[in-house]
């Protein structure tokens, strides 16, 4: 059987390019604004309760934090797990065997500041060595970014950088700030546009000097051999699991409980905590 052409927005050279280039791409109008504001209502919901649970929002600056959820408490995931875009750029980078390691979101809110420069985690050996990107993370406003709200900014092409002599193998040293701000960024994604970008790539969120917050869901994808699902506790219930279509089901690396469990969170940015020096 011939396969079937891709359309123009999903063509591979372009995704290959973007990422192994700047390190972050987009696709614009992904998602319609209905399905964002139930994600919204969503995102808003678990917030509360993770704000009422030790340890189940976890700090990244003043005023800003991240919470890792389920899959089954966000009504749109399948959507999101079987969006044509997202699918094409998992397998594009990742290969058919890619895995879903993480579903969470982040809230920089009313005052919170610059972050330092950082990566989200060191760089593997298949970066650092093979030059192959082994993770990827998709991010999706659920707001209208604009100038004063705090956008995220990224330092294109510094997935390539080692980091031997990053602290902590993610924050390089204050001497290199200006080098990353003169090259960096601002993404400023409408409500329904969706992003990917490996999460090595130098980048800050900055200082949000709205009124509003600013959430993004987070989904977390790595390579067959990527470590980054032990920095997380996907888990789904017996019957939330059976009821996935299997194009989704096959990709999860997840626990199968009975009963969802707190999520007790393994991945704290320690030099988050105090904001950009």
């Amino acid at each position: 059987m011939a396969e079937t052409p891709r359309p123009a927005a999903y063509d591979t050279a372009a995704t290959m390019g973007g990422l192994y280039g700047d390190g972050i791409i987009a696709s614009k109008a992904a998602f319609e604004r209905d399905w964002i504001a139930a994600l919204a209502q969503d995102i808003d919901a678990v917030f509360q309760e993770a704000l009422a649970l030790p340890g189940g929002a976890v700090p990244r600056g003043p005023n800003r934090y991240y919470v890792e959820t389920f899959p089954e408490r966000l009504r749109g995931f399948v959507d999101l797990a079987t969006h044509p875009w997202i699918v094409s750029v998992c397998e594009d980078v990742l290969g058919p065997d890619y895995r879903i390691v993480e579903i969470g979101f982040d809230i920089p809110g009313p005052g919170a500041r610059n972050q330092p420069w950082h990566r989200d985690f060191p760089a593997p050996p298949a970066t650092v060595v093979g030059r192959r990107l082994d993770s990827l993370a998709f991010n999706l406003t659920t707001v209208d970014v604009t100038e004063d709200m705090g956008p995220l900014e990224i330092a294109p092409g510094t997935q390539w950088e080692a980091g031997a002599y990053f602290e902590h193998g993610m924050f390089p040293p204050t001497e290199r700030a200006a080098f990353y701000q003169a090259r960096a960024q601002r993404r400023m994604p409408q409500a329904g546009d969706v992003s990917a970008r490996s999460a090595l790539t130098l980048h800050r969120g900055t200082a949000n000097r709205s009124n509003l917050s600013r959430p993004a869901l987070v989904l977390g994808v790595d390579a067959p051999g990527a470590t980054n699902a032990d920095k997380h506790d996907l888990q789904v219930t017996r019957g939330y699991f059976d009821s996935l279509p299997a194009r989704v089901r096959d990709h999860l690396t997840c626990r199968v409980v009975d009963r969802l469990e707190p999520i007790v969170q393994k991945h704290t940015i320690e030099g988050l905590l105090m904001g950009a020096p």
